[in-house]
């Protein structure tokens, strides 16, 4: 799972601007384990990430499994799988930008390390299964995109699959190998049963593919402001009321889907009746079974909240979490962004227990960042620095481990 930078950037804009903030409760810190470094430039085992010549977001990404990592440098059009010592084992690679791959020998079949070529065109997210099978989102060249008139979007990605020997198998789209390609892709996971889930961005809402291990379409799940359940409230009231849905993660293990939704309401000046802002209310994680598209018994989560104090008035913020991802053990990660680094809330299904946890780390040198968390509790991180990306994670599933054998 991936942390949204338009988060990092509300939440920290508002810790700066006031004049004094302090987190409602102490937590305490995990320390990071940076694990290596990777330099920038054009060479095989370095990122590039800095191109001139375009504009736009930075397209990198990374997973991790296992203690390997996989990170798809969508600017140099390449996908590097690394052990958590920083060695490169495997590039997967677009020979007309990436040129002289010498790390790997093509003619020892029995060599450790790979270099695979394929045309990638524009990378996203990467994912990897327990098989070692990477799947990986590509965009189609223009000439093979496709416009869904219909509902006003295009459809231009597709997910790349390869096995664990780096052969390319096929591209999914939306009906399975070889289907049309999906609208954006925002995320993609696998599950401990080797499925692929593919979460995409509609004009509507979003629209969620379930794969079984072969590649073939098991459902289609879509899921709008109209669909999910309203808040109940115990009071009416006439301010406008909003949601948002702002993330959405597939179990680990059961045909089920977590959507985080976000509630707000309008308020509203007494004196000229109209609206003045929009305040934040609650969130609640909803269980959604996709085999009868029924929505489960809601999980509200707790706010992140900071007192404020200015001209000797006191004042308590909330923000909302981000919604991370869930483990194998059912644990559900939460995380936002602060002054220190970041803190991290994690709850248990039945919401009876909740550990929160500090990440520190110092923004100011970061110019990007990709987190991402493991089946097993692991978050790891990618961090673009001025110099170098550094790589390194927080091993919170030691941490749950001996939370639930106390």
């Amino acid at each position: 799972m991936k942390l949204s930078k338009k988060l990092f950037v509300l939440a920290l804009s508002f810790s700066l601007f006031l004049s004094s903030c302090a987190k409602s409760n102490l937590v305490h810190s995990v320390n990071q384990n940076q694990l290596f470094t990777l330099n920038y430039g054009n060479f095989e085992d370095e990122l590039n990430l800095f191109d001139l010549a375009s504009t736009g977001k930075i397209n990198t990404f990374m997973d991790m499994r296992d203690g390997f990592f996989y990170i798809a440098n969508g600017e140099a059009k390449k996908i590097l799988e690394l052990n958590s010592y920083g060695d490169l084992l495997s590039l997967y690679y677009n020979e007309d930008f990436v040129k002289n791959v010498e790390f790997a020998d093509k003619n020892q079949q029995n060599s450790t390390k790979k270099a695979v070529a394929y045309p990638f065109n524009t990378l996203g997210p990467v994912t990897v299964d327990s098989r070692k099978y990477i799947y990986a989102v590509d965009t189609l060249p223009v000439e093979r995109q496709e416009t869904d008139l219909s509902n006003r979007v295009l459809l231009s990605n597709v997910v790349l699959r390869f096995d664990s020997n780096g052969n390319f198998i096929d591209y999914l789209g939306q009906q399975g190998p070889g289907g049309t390609p999906f609208p954006f892709v925002k995320e993609i996971y696998t599950t401990k049963n080797n499925e692929l889930v593919v979460v995409c961005i509609t004009n509507d809402g979003t629209a969620t593919y379930w794969f079984n291990t072969n590649g073939f379409l098991l459902y289609t799940i879509l899921v709008s402001k109209d669909t999910v359940p309203k808040l109940v409230r115990e009071e009416e009231t006439e301010a406008p009321e909003y949601l948002s849905i702002e993330n959405i993660v597939p179990d680990a293990s059961s045909y089920k889907l977590y959507i985080k939704v976000d509630y707000y309401t309008a308020s509203l000046d007494p004196a000229l009746k109209v609206q003045s802002g929009i305040d934040y209310e609650k969130t609640l994680l909803y269980p959604l079974d996709v085999t009868t598209g029924r929505y489960e018994d809601a999980l509200e989560i707790p706010a992140y909240e900071y007192s404020v104090t200015e001209n000797l008035t006191k004042e308590i913020y909330s923000l909302p979490y981000n919604f991370m991802g869930v483990t194998e053990n059912g644990w559900f990660f939460f995380i936002i962004p602060d002054e220190e680094g970041f803190l991290v809330q994690m709850v248990q299904p039945d919401g009876q227990n909740m550990v929160k946890r500090a990440l520190n780390v110092d923004h100011s040198k970061i110019l990007y960042y990709q987190l991402t968390l493991s089946g097993n509790g692991i978050i790891s991180g990618l961090f673009v620095k001025n110099e170098k990306a550094e790589i390194g994670w927080w091993r919170l599933d030691s941490l749950l481990a001996a939370f639930l054998n106390s």
